[in-house]
């Protein structure tokens, strides 16, 4: 087994503990995963968790590359990428609310989340909100340095970075799975638009929380 697998390997269970506790309060990662899957179906919960994966990884790699670090230190770029999750987290918020709004008054099948949507909107939703997210940035460069000795080389930082991405996918996996069944139990309008509603105003919360954080 290589160095760097074995390294992993070995800090799995401290892996997930770090994770687990980063993820006790559900972030916006959960929620539009959970909204995607009840609203649209098992596929688009999928695609969804998938761009969130793709978009973890990448910050996962930028850390672990000590990109990260320049990014998080550098004021301007920091505040430019806490400003573009603030305003994306607003778009999410609002186009559920307004969904929610429309749905009460014209029906739900009038509106334009009771049709299909293409994988790569899905998809794009979920890169957006996780790689847009200076949090997740953040967290790893504060967690990766647990793992890294005076020897640890870049492969491993890498392996440690992915193997967190990895976790935290396994969760959202689940979320869809659980959600999926919630779905077919409950799949009518009155739901829909409470899951509608209740996203929007969750998501507005985090926006809200993220701005004042600066």
């Amino acid at each position: 087994m290589a160095p760097a697998v074995q390294s992993v390997h070995g800090a799995l269970p401290q892996l997930r503990r770090v994770r687990d506790g980063h993820r006790g309060a559900p972030g916006p990662d959960t929620f539009l995963t959970l909204r995607n899957t009840v609203i649209g179906g098992r596929a688009r919960g999928l695609w969804t968790t998938l761009g969130i994966g793709v978009a973890g990884a990448t910050q996962g790699v930028l850390a672990a590359a000590g990109l990260g670090a320049i990014i998080a230190r550098s004021e301007p770029v920091f505040q430019t990428i806490r400003w573009l999750g603030v305003a994306y987290l607003v778009h999410l918020g609002v186009m559920a609310l307004r969904t929610a709004i429309k749905a009460r008054s014209e029906g739900w099948a009038m509106t334009p989340e009771a049709t299909p949507r293409s994988p790569r909107r899905s998809f794009r939703q979920g890169f957006l909100c996780n790689i847009t997210n200076p949090k997740v940035l953040a967290f790893n460069l504060a967690v990766l340095p647990q793992f890294a000795g005076p020897g640890t080389g870049m492969l491993t930082l890498l392996a440690y970075a992915l193997t967190l991405t990895i976790v935290g996918t396994i969760v959202l996996l689940a979320v869809v799975g659980l959600a999926t069944r919630a779905r077919d139990a409950l799949a009518r309008p009155l739901v829909n638009r409470g899951v509608e509603g209740g996203t929007g105003v969750v998501m507005l919360g985090f926006a809200g929380a993220l701005a004042a954080e600066g």
